[in-house]
This record gives structure tokens, C-alpha cells and sequence, in this order.
């Protein structure tokens, strides 16, 4: 065995005899807090229940999908998956980004991506002690790498594969192999507004010396190193981002979890230094939580690794494996390409989606002349060969005239939304979930018409 392998085992002997490391779970409030009163969270608790009891009539599936229902006199509940016989009551959670309209594409694949997983299988901590990530499960890897090279969207070759639970992980991983450890200050974290609304919580809860969130990377003008956050496409606001704070002396971190064919064209493959990317919003699997990272150098991917491991000790290999096998089907639907009624591609399957909801909801915010959303530019996309469409997971919906509190004007029509202030914006702002249930979104749509 080599010296390589034998680090490997020895960081992994180590961070388990240290053993029952104390860990802060910190759970960003951003729900709850909107939520307000103990009577909405009740009603929140009540949802998950309901949501849980449908799953378990579901059972075994194949069945028609049997929605849920809601007396009249029953107080408003929860709803992203349910149809109540009484609309104006029900509570449209738009806040979060749970990928779930992608449901209806997976089901018609049956059982093209199921997995039998022995009982002796997946129960070693290694996957290959030669790969520099070695929890790394070389299968999941393959596939990483084909669908990239299918669809265009990012450069491979030359690169370590890292592979974190979520994307949200290996954001920290990235922090961490990025920041020195002998530094007499902590590392400035900045990212242009509007950006990612966890970035703040997640670079602070931990309250590292390490690093440390900085703010708006537009007006960052301190001398000292830094690290910039690009999210392209942007979360919340769909536009294209590049780095933005011009001087010497920082490294950049980009987050591409929605540079896929259904949201945007695909220009070019990206090919930066640290490049993160997601089964939630590529393929629709948020409970997967399975994420990767293309790293360039090869000593911060040896400190992403460091950190995962001392942080999970890996990542659950069973998730890789069914991580795996939905890319390959992803991968194998790509010669779909170009048949807008073939329910087999994903892309063309999400791309057509996503298309007629933002003509919907442009038709919506048109009708009720409250409300404005941003342009976007038409773009010529390699993977389908043609022009296309700029169509966000999220929209930057903004209240116009004297309505100063977007979320809260919102949710006084039972539509929660995340507010522009947690993205360092004006609270006019608010970004909405363009990826729920079929008919949550047409319950959203009916409603934000009616609003005068």
C-alpha cells in the first residue's frame, strides 16, 4: 500500500478515535422565523403530518396519485403537494426550493433507476484508497464526468471530483481548504447582492477564526484576502454572474448548481478553480443530498476532503449509488435531444416545463399590476443547438408603487416567499420558488392573479 493510502487510513483512525466530536447541528430559521405566530407553526407541524400520512397510502405506488383533502372548516394548512376542495384557505409555501415538479418526469421512468443494494454492500468507510477524495465511489464518479462531457456545462478533465453531502458541505469544505490557518485575521467572505440567503449564516454559524462573512462583494474594499461566492445562474435572481471585486489578492469559489439546460443556455463549459454543483436542481433528488465539486489544484481538494471527513467522516455511499444511476439515466436520455414530446429526455422534459410556467406567471404579474419581474437576454445554447430561453428556478418578483414589504404584503394573501433583505436587497424584493408541485404552482398562479 502507498503512503498515499496509508494518510488516508491514519486521518480516518484518528477522527475516529477522537470519536463523539461535538456537533453544533444548526438549522437556519428562515422558515419558522417568517412563519411568525405558535399558531403557524402548528399549522407547518400539521402539514409535515399530513404530507407523511399521504407517502404512507401512497404505499407501493403504481396507483393514480390520490391528493389529500381538507374540510372547509379546517384551519389554512401547508400545501406543496395537496389539493384542497377550499383554495383560499390553504397556505402556498414558496419560500424553499424543493425541486419536487420534477416528480411527474420520474415517475413515467418507472424503474429505470431503481437499485438493489445487498445487505453486506457499501459497509467499509473506503470506496478506493488510491483516489485522492477516497470515500469517493468510483461509479458516481464515471458519471459525473460523462454527463458534463453530454451536456457541456463544465470541463473535467485535469480536475479532482470531490464529493460532499449537498453542495451546502462542500461550500464549507471549500472555505476551509481556501482559508490559511495561520492568518491573524479571519478570511473575508463576500458575495455580490443579490446572493445566495444562507451564505451568511452558513459562512458564520460556526463562528470560525478562520473565515467570516464580509457582505456585499460590490463595495468589499479592504486590502486583506478575501473570497468571492459567484453563483451562476444566481440564486435568487437568474442573472449570469462573474466576479466582481477586481483586485489582486482573493480566490473565487463558483457555485453552478443551476447551470443546466432547463434554466439557461449553455454557453460554454465553465472551467474555474473550484466549480460546485448538485443532484437537487440537476436532476430533481433534494433528498439525495449528494453534491460534487470540480477542483483544479490538487492540495484544496486535499483540504475539502480533510474537512469532510473530519465533519462526517465521508459521505453515505449508498446515496452515491443511487445518485449514480439517476445520472446514467440522465446521460442516456440526452439522444431525446430536440423532441419536445418525448417524456424520456429531462431537459427537454424541464426546460419545456419551465417555460410555461414563466409565461404563466409573466401573464400573472401582467393581470394583476402589482408586480414586475426581471428581463432576460435570449441566448444561443450548445447542448440544444439553438436559441433559447433564460427560465430561473426562482423569480426575483418585486412589489411596485407604495408596497414597501413585499413578504409580508404575501403573506397577507397566504403565499410565503423568502425576502430580499436575507440576500442583502430591499425588502420590494422577494424570490419564489418556480420548482414545487404542478398544482401548488397552479393554486400560486390562480391567486397572484386575483391580487389587485
Amino acid at each position: 500500500m502507498d503512503k498515499g493510502s496509508w494518510r488516508h487510513i491514519l486521518l480516518l483512525s484518528l477522527t475516529l478515535n477522537v470519536g463523539l466530536l461535538s456537533r453544533v447541528i444548526y438549522y437556519e430559521r428562515v422558515n419558522l422565523s417568517s412563519l411568525g405566530t405558535e399558531r403557524e407553526n402548528q399549522r407547518f407541524q400539521k402539514f409535515c403530518f399530513e404530507e407523511n400520512t399521504r407517502e404512507r397510502k401512497m404505499g407501493g405506488g403504481g396507483g393514480k396519485d390520490q391528493d389529500a383533502h381538507v374540510s372547509k372548516s379546517s384551519p389554512p394548512t401547508w400545501t406543496t403537494r395537496t389539493e384542497p376542495e377550499d383554495g383560499e384557505h390553504t397556505v402556498i409555501n414558496l419560500d424553499h426550493g424543493d425541486p419536487t415538479m420534477f416528480e411527474r418526469f420520474w415517475q413515467k421512468m418507472g424503474d429505470k433507476c431503481e437499485i438493489v443494494i445487498p445487505g453486506w454492500q457499501s459497509m467499509s468507510y473506503f470506496s478506493d484508497v488510491r483516489n485522492l477524495c477516497w470515500f469517493l465511489e468510483p461509479e458516481f464518479a464515471k458519471q459525473i464526468t460523462r454527463l458534463h462531457k453530454l451536456v457541456g456545462n463544465a470541463i473535467t478533465e485535469d480536475r479532482h471530483i470531490v464529493v460532499g453531502t449537498g453542495s451546502t458541505q462542500l461550500f464549507q469544505a471549500a472555505l476551509y481548504a481556501l482559508s490559511p490557518p495561520d492568518a491573524s485575521e479571519p478570511m473575508s467572505v463576500v458575495s455580490a447582492v443579490p446572493y445566495y440567503s444562507s451564505y451568511p449564516s452558513v459562512t458564520n454559524y460556526l463562528k470560525s477564526g478562520l473565515y467570516k462573512w464580509a457582505g456585499d462583494a460590490s463595495s468589499f474594499n479592504s486590502d486583506e484576502p478575501f473570497i468571492e461566492l459567484v453563483t451562476s445562474p444566481n440564486n435568487p435572481d437568474g442573472f449570469m454572474r462573474l466576479p466582481v471585486v477586481n483586485r489582486s489578492g482573493g480566490m473565487v469559489v463558483h457555485d453552478l448548481a443551476y447551470y443546466w439546460p432547463m434554466y439557461t443556455a449553455i454557453t460554454s463549459p465553465a472551467d474555474h478553480d473550484i466549480m460546485l454543483f448538485t443532484v437537487s436542481k440537476s436532476t430533481g433528488h433534494a433528498g439525495i443530498r449528494i453534491g460534487w465539486a470540480l477542483v483544479k489544484d490538487k492540495e484544496v481538494a486535499k483540504k475539502m476532503t480533510e474537512f469532510i471527513v473530519l465533519n462526517t467522516i465521508g459521505v453515505s455511499k449508498d446515496s452515491q449509488l443511487r445518485a449514480a444511476k439517476i445520472l446514467g439515466a440522465v446521460s442516456d436520455s440526452c439522444h431525446h435531444l430536440g423532441n419536445p414530446d418525448d417524456d424520456e429526455s429531462l431537459f427537454e422534459y424541464g426546460r419545456h416545463l419551465m417555460a410555461e410556467r414563466w409565461k404563466r406567471l409573466r401573464s400573472a404579474v401582467k393581470q394583476s399590476r402589482l408586480f414586475s419581474l426581471p428581463d432576460f437576454p435570449s441566448e444561443f445554447c450548445n447542448y440544444v443547438g439553438g436559441i433559447t430561453e433564460t427560465q430561473p428556478a426562482f423569480a426575483w418578483l418585486k412589489c411596485e408603487g407604495g408596497i414597501e414589504d413585499c413578504e409580508s404584503f404575501l403573506r397577507g394573501h397566504k403565499i410565503l416567499t423568502r425576502s430580499g433583505k436575507h440576500s442583502g436587497a430591499s425588502t420590494k424584493y422577494v424570490r419564489v420558488s418556480m420548482l414545487d408541485r404542478h398544482e401548488t404552482f397552479d393554486l400560486f398562479i390562480e391567486r397572484l392573479s386575483s391580487i389587485r
